[in-house]
Formats: structure tokens, sequence, C-alpha cells
């Protein structure tokens, strides 16, 4: 047995992208073990997961975390998160370990310069290449997400009843410069003649219910803030389609091979966490030829030139169209 402590705290995509690497660790390197280290509100995403035998969360304490890492004897780290609290770890642990590469110079270059020298690669390959050295190569399955029958949701039975086809609207994302604006997700979902359910965290409830308020005669429901990721995933499992930011739930949806509709704010898929291996019919909106974008590898809290075209000045007719087009293949 050979026994492998992966590290990824957070958040929510970065996790699911991770997918990949666990289960070609597990199925090409014989008798491997996966032991995975993680903050605890993203435990539940990995739980399900087959190809890991144990799931240890980050205590308050790192030195308890890390006490309770050495009990497990592991033989390898393979670090895809490379802060300071995972290098404490390997530190700590004294086994070799292999870190991402998180090619910060190249992506300050990029945001300060305007200057490309990323690679063409996505953020998956280059998790992948940690585990080079073990013969690990690529099974081009993409990404996975398996959701405890606990999670599993009926929409027919939830908010009224959720008729199929249904699509999902992501309201919120990490940061403010990567959300769809609230009036321009209202234009959206206007002229859509299907239920739409709106999904985001707590921290967006509050823009959910506007949105909600002046849509209240469409098929809306306004699940944000009200959902487990994983009942989130399982209803994003079921969807016909999918209009997000650059979040979190457009990497649960990669994993189901659903049709995303992305729409990039402030970040870039040039930065390589695009959708890996959606639906066929996805596709990438996004504001060409901004002198300011991008602003941020991450993202900011208001646009710094306080103008926020790279979301406002988006082709939200395209966007709608688009949908319809999807919406009636669906049917």
């Amino acid at each position: 047995m050979i026994k492998f402590l992966v590290i990824r705290f957070s958040s929510i995509g970065d996790i699911v992208l991770t997918t990949p690497l666990i289960r070609c660790l597990k199925n090409q390197v014989e008798g491997a073990e996966i032991i995975y280290l993680t903050k605890s509100e993203f435990a539940s995403i990995l739980q399900s997961n087959p190809y890991i035998s144990k799931v240890i969360t980050l205590e308050r304490s790192l030195s308890e975390t890390i006490r309770l890492l050495k009990k497990e004897n592991v033989d390898y780290i393979i670090d895809l998160h490379r802060n300071m609290r995972s290098f404490r770890v390997k530190s700590s642990l004294r086994r070799l370990s292999y870190s991402l590469n998180k090619i910060n110079i190249r992506k300050w270059v990029l945001v300060n310069f305007k200057k490309n020298i990323l690679p063409a690669e996505h953020i998956v390959d280059r998790y992948l290449k940690t585990a080079r050295i073990f013969s690990v190569e690529n099974d081009n399955k993409g990404l996975d997400y398996f959701i405890p029958g606990e999670d599993e949701i009926d929409p027919g039975k939830i908010n009224q009843g959720i008729k199929k086809p249904f699509m999902i609207v992501a309201v919120g994302g990490g940061h403010t410069t990567k959300q769809i604006p609230i009036e321009k997700i209202k234009q959206i979902c206007h002229d859509i003649n299907v239920d739409i359910v709106l999904l985001g965290g707590k921290e967006d409830m509050n823009k959910a219910a506007v949105i909600e308020a002046d849509l209240s005669s469409k098929q809306l429901h306004n699940l944000t803030g009200k959902l487990s990721i994983n009942q989130s995933a399982s209803l994003i499992r079921q969807s016909s389609l999918v209009v997000t930011p650059d979040t979190g739930i457009m990497h649960i949806a990669a994993a189901f091979k659903k049709n995303i509709l992305s729409v990039w704010g402030n970040t870039i898929p040039e930065f390589g966490m695009y959708p890996y291996q959606p639906g066929e019919y996805s596709e990438i909106f996004e504001v060409a030829g901004l002198s300011c974008r991008p602003c941020s590898k991450i993202g900011f809290q208001n646009c710094p030139k306080k103008h926020f075209r790279c979301m406002e000045q988006q082709d939200y007719i395209a966007i709608t169209r688009k949908i319809k087009n999807l919406l009636t293949v669906e049917k």
C-alpha cells in the first residue's frame, strides 16, 4: 500500500478540479490509498468519493491537525494549495512532497502588464503534473462529483415543484467583480419560459431576493442559501443548462457534463480555470479587448475603475438567445 496525503483547503471549485488527480492516482498507482486534507466546510464535497479513503479536516489548531496526520503515517504528500499552512504540514510530517506550480509570477505579469506568458494549460493538467513521478496520466474522464443518497433532491417536490426542463442561474461568486449584476440576471431570465432556479450561498440571499421580487410572475425558484453544497449539486445534475460566472457552481456543472454558459468578469479563462470538459454546447462569454482586464487573478469587492464594463458590456441578448436555442433542443 502507498499512502498519499493530498492537500487542498478550499474552495468549492478548486476542490472539484482536483478530482481527476484523485481518480488517476487511485486507479493508476498500485495499492494507492488517498487521504485528503481540506477545510471542514468543504469536506462534504469529498466524503462520498470512492477514490478517497479518508477526509481529514483542518482543525482550529494547525498543531492538532498535524498531530492527527502523523497518526496516518503517509508515504507521500501532494500539495495542491501551496500556502504557509500546507508548508507547515509538509515540514512537520517530513515526507517526500510534490507541490502545485501556482505560476503566480506569470499571473502577476498578466494582471499588471497585460502580457500573457501563461501556459496554455488547464489547472487540472497542472494538478496532474504533481504526480507525474508516479507515472500518472490524464485519463480524460473529466471531473467527478459524488452525491450522497440522502442529499439527492426530487425537483418536483421542492419549492412548489420545479418542472423539467429547468435551468440554473448562479447568483453569487467569490468576489463582486466576478458576479453577474442583478439587473443583468433579470434581463437574462425575463424572456425564458421554463422554470429557473437561483442558486448561491447565504451571502447571496439579499441579491437573490431582489431578483425574485422583480420576477415574481416568472417560474422562478429562489433556493439561494437554502441548500447544502450536495443538494445544490443534485439540482445542477438534473438541470438542462447552467448560467454562471466564474464560480464553484460552474465546476460542479462541468462534472456533470452540463451545457454551461459561463459569463466572465474581471477574471479570464486564460488563468486555466475555465469549465473542464463540459457539455458540448457550452459557451464562454466575455468582453474582449478591455485594457483593464484582468484586474486581478481572484477578484475585488468593487470594480477598481468604477465602471464594471467586463460585466456591464456583456452581450446579454446573445446569452438569452443561446439559452433559448439550447432549451428548444432540450424539449
